[in-house]
């Protein structure tokens, strides 16, 4: 079995060697570098199976590398290091696609207990297979793009409306279990998570609301199911 590839972009360069090594020890492959803008071309070039992100880089933060990011992979897992602790900063992370978030200082029995627990959720798989498109009604959508088409007109989602939509897409015309949605989403089924989850739904009736024949509904304590007539 080949070693699965971790990204690091580290600009200490003594916390860099040392997670570097660490992760090396336990038999990853892995790729160092200092700055957000060689992170994303060593991500083009090498299709990592986790990426480890530092927030505050040169060239390129973290925030503007997972965006980009997301715009070719919605499916990699992405983990923080940072020393940023506000929660304005939490959440914006969340919302451009981060799966976990990590503040230094952090042990290193942490963030391999967190790598592991992303990598189970989601297997490394091959990256033809994330490129979906789904036809929903009138509207064709663009899993790996982030694109929902209506005609002449794109709109572009977010990384968790899309991931959302893949999913309701998935199970069209069937129940998406609230849970299931929430753990894939979040890695976490509990009140504030649920409540976002709601706001992304009511963002997607928005975005179809031009299809008549598309519906959202809310299955009261089970979950969600996209019909289309």
């Amino acid at each position: 079995m080949k070693p699965l590839k971790v990204l690091i972009a580290e600009d200490e360069p003594f916390l860099g060697k040392i997670v570097k090594e660490s992760l090396e020890l336990k038999g990853f492959e892995v790729t160092l570098v200092q700055d957000g803008l060689r992170a994303y071309s060593a991500f083009r070039t090498l299709s990592p199976d986790i990426c480890i992100l530092d927030v505050m880089m040169p060239v390129k933060d973290g925030f503007s590398l997972t965006e980009d990011i997301r715009k070719i992979d919605v499916q990699v897992p992405i983990i923080f290091l940072t020393a940023k602790s506000l929660t304005k900063d939490v959440v914006k992370g969340f919302e451009l696609g981060c799966n976990d978030y990590l503040k230094k200082p952090f042990s290193m029995e942490e963030l391999l207990v967190r790598m592991n627990a992303l990598l189970n959720r989601f297997p490394p798989i091959k990256k033809d297979s994330i490129n979906e498109r789904f036809e929903i009604g009138k509207f064709s959508f663009n899993n790996q793009n982030q694109e929902l088409i209506c005609g002449s007109t794109i709109t572009k989602l977010s990384f968790r409306e899309s991931v959302l939509l893949k999913l309701l897409a998935e199970n069209k015309n069937d129940v998406l279990n609230r849970k299931t949605a929430l753990e894939v989403l979040w890695g976490e089924d509990n009140f504030f998570n649920a409540r976002s989850m709601d706001v992304f739904i009511t963002k997607l009736r928005k975005h179809l609301k031009e299809d008549g024949n598309i519906e959202i509904v809310n299955i009261r304590g089970i979950g969600y199911k996209l019909i289309i007539n």
